[in-house]
């Protein structure tokens, strides 16, 4: 069957963006028009503009590198400072780039990429800055002590580009060479070693991968003693091949389940199983975390430590090494604990790192075994409990650092944790946060996809927005993400995509069989892989839902692989080319499964032209055919930049946030704030 929207695919044609603008302007009319919108967006605006916020670090070595927006600087200011000052109210922190001040210089609308310090001098960086919050950016190399971009130094134009540093005259950089060096997905399939003062095109060629794989790399590791070269060639989503790259330009295999999590340390190789693995006669599960000896691996030793071994109720979900130590956090039905696990001559130990609160999530972050010993910090917030960032080292006291204050009053506010029962009998588990004994008004979220985890974090805004007046929140860990390990997320691959489905609609009607809500007054959103969600939440179960907000979308699966970055994504949904998997994928294609016939709840699609990833042609196609088929209830916003987070800035994502209260206020509560 022909698509009559194809047209609205492509992004900067002015036909689609006056569209885009028409639908614009009657959402903003009918929910952004209001006072008490005014007010709301001025709420949420001025929590993520306040100085109140736990600025977060990136530690290296001697420096704490944060990157910062408020009112004053919209576009962000990068910055570092010292331990000594970070620990004070109010640290002096050293400015190194004010990226407002850059963006009128330059007359562009950068947002921050991110930034590669070269180390251990810290004196050069490598600084990604994108036009309107796309993924595909512009990367120069930045002098630290001039607080200026280097004339003459590494500069790569606008592209999906991977650029790190091997020594202050060298850099790996794959990025878009010309035809031929992009792959299908649109990330770079050649990887080169660049030297300082030769033209790009220059730059002598290390791997080239198929233009059928999803991107290729190359990195250094600067360990004293240990220093080595490492080559990867992702083939899909979640298999990469990994290799030791020698002087000579030789390959030497790291000999690893391509599914798995590869990574060394000095003589240490961890490896964490994606899926059973079977050694010499021994079968390691998914999900376990194996330690062995590097180089006694590379000559065919496979004896391993189990460090880490899932079970029913518990995964691992993050680890890391300090100087002497590995810290591993782990998810007990959703809930973090923390160990340090030691390497000794006669095996490892384990020891408690620090206690984790009940209902939140504590993280380890800005570890790094090579400038700070067995340092370490934790982030650690719950879902009522406002963000708090603590610093220790192994085996010493952990000090408070820093405590964001409360954004609403918590009090009388319960989280709960309760389990649905998915078609399949599965037990899927799900978080409920609301006053206690509180019924009514619920926005439920999910995202299900990736093996990317829904834990507990604090709710500033949602706070703010939605619980301070009596609304109830709920957070669902569906199949297809990693609450439970690998098997959890691929369980709900391709084939087995409708446990996503089925295990999200169950927790809905869980809520409803609890007497904490009614259809009517249930809302759910959900964002890229959760927006795709929201749109089967649609067309296959709209009558469990009151109002639903579907955020920078995938929804014609029919075409995802075809458009910006979805071919990577083909080992997660499967390939619509070919027939055997379209048959599955058909079955819940939102784009695909509209019906005229059909009584749709309210729902709002919001996007962003500069989404380089998820493309805006599938919001705005699938509005365009719900409008085409008579259903009213269908409203649309489309930031005109703001890449695949939706927003390029505090106050537009602030704007859309309100927009999506406002949608579930008008719809769940009658317009009426309680």
């Amino acid at each position: 069957m022909s698509d009559p929207y194809l047209w609205l695919e492509d992004v900067t044609d002015e036909s689609a963006l006056d569209w885009a603008r028409e639908r614009n302007e009657r959402t903003v009319a009918a929910l952004a028009s209001s006072e008490r919108f005014t007010t709301l967006e001025k709420q949420i605006l001025d929590i993520l503009d306040t100085d109140a916020r736990i600025p977060y670090p990136g530690r290296r070595g001697q420096y704490w590198y944060n990157f910062w927006r408020d009112a004053e600087h919209p576009r962000g200011l990068w910055r570092r400072t010292t331990l000594d000052q970070y620990r004070l109210d109010k640290p002096e922190w050293d400015v190194l780039l004010d990226l407002d001040a850059l963006a009128t210089a330059e007359d562009e609308n950068w947002v921050w990429g991110g930034a590669s310090v070269l180390r251990p001098g810290q004196q050069h960086a490598l600084i990604s800055l994108s036009r309107g919050g796309a993924d595909a950016g512009v990367d120069r190399e930045f002098d630290m002590e001039t607080r200026t971009f280097v004339e003459d130094g590494y500069f790569v134009p606008e592209a999906k580009t991977s650029l790190s540093w091997i020594d202050a005259d060298t850099v790996y950089v794959g990025t878009d060479f010309g035809e031929g060096s992009l792959t299908d997905s649109g990330y770079p399939r050649i990887v080169k070693r660049w030297r300082r003062g030769t033209p790009l095109e220059a730059a002598e060629t290390v791997f080239e991968g198929e233009t059928s794989d999803i991107s290729i790399g190359a990195g250094y590791d600067r360990t004293p003693g240990y220093e080595r070269h490492f080559v990867r060639r992702g083939t899909d989503f979640f298999n990469t091949e990994k290799y030791l790259l020698a002087d000579d330009g030789s390959l030497t295999s790291i000999d690893a389940p391509t599914d798995a999590s590869v990574s060394c340390y000095k003589d240490w190789l961890l490896i964490r199983t994606n899926s059973p693995w079977t050694v010499e006669g021994v079968v390691y599960p998914a999900g376990a975390l194996l330690a062995t000896n590097f180089p006694a691996f590379l000559t065919g030793a496979r004896q391993f430590d189990v460090l880490f071994e899932p079970d029913a109720h518990t995964s691992l979900h993050q680890y890391g090494w300090t100087e002497n130590h590995l810290l591993l956090v782990t998810l007990s039905d959703v809930q973090t604990k923390l160990y340090s696990m030691t390497p000794t001559d006669a095996g490892w130990t384990t020891a408690p790192l620090a206690d984790a609160p009940s209902m939140a999530t504590t993280e380890v972050m800005s570890v790094d075994p090579l400038e700070n010993g067995d340092e370490f910090l934790l982030a650690s917030s719950g879902f009522t409990t406002p963000a708090s960032l603590l610093y220790g080292a192994v085996g010493k006291p952990i000090e408070l650092l820093k405590q964001s204050p409360a954004f609403f009053d918590a009090s009388g506010m319960v989280t709960e944790q309760f389990f649905a029962t998915s078609l399949d009998g599965t037990q899927v588990p799900y978080f409920v946060v609301r006053k206690e004994g509180a019924t009514g008004p619920t926005v439920l979220s999910g995202y299900g996809g990736f093996e990317n985890s829904m834990t507990p974090g604090y709710g500033s805004v949602s706070g703010v927005a939605w619980l301070d007046d009596g609304g109830i929140s709920v957070t669902a860990n569906i199949r297809g993400g990693g609450e439970y390990g690998p098997d959890w997320h691929t369980q709900a691959q391709k084939a087995g995509r409708h446990k996503v489905h089925e295990d999200f609609a169950a927790v809905a009607q869980d809520l409803v069989t609890r007497g904490i809500t009614t259809p009517k007054q249930l809302g759910a959103v959900g964002g890229s892989n959760g927006g795709l969600l929201m749109g089967i939440m649609l067309t296959k179960y709209p009558e469990l839902f009151g109002a639903l907000v579907c955020r920078v979308p995938l929804l014609d699966m029919k075409r995802y692989h075809l458009l910006l970055a979805g071919a990577s994504w083909v080992a997660e949904y499967g390939d619509p080319d070919d027939a055997e998997q379209w048959a599955y994928i058909e079955q819940y294609s939102p784009y695909q499964n509209t019906s005229a016939d059909a009584s749709y709840p309210p729902i709002l699609f919001t996007t962003s032209a500069r989404d380089d990833r998820v493309h805006p042609g599938h919001a705005r196609k699938m509005v365009a055919r719900l409008e085409e088929e008579g259903h009213q209830q269908v409203w649309y916003y489309e930031n005109i930049e703001g890449g695949h987070g939706g927003a390029a800035d505090n106050k537009q994502a602030a704007f859309q946030t309100a927009l999506a209260y406002e949608f579930f206020n008008e719809h769940l509560r009658g317009g009426v704030w309680h």
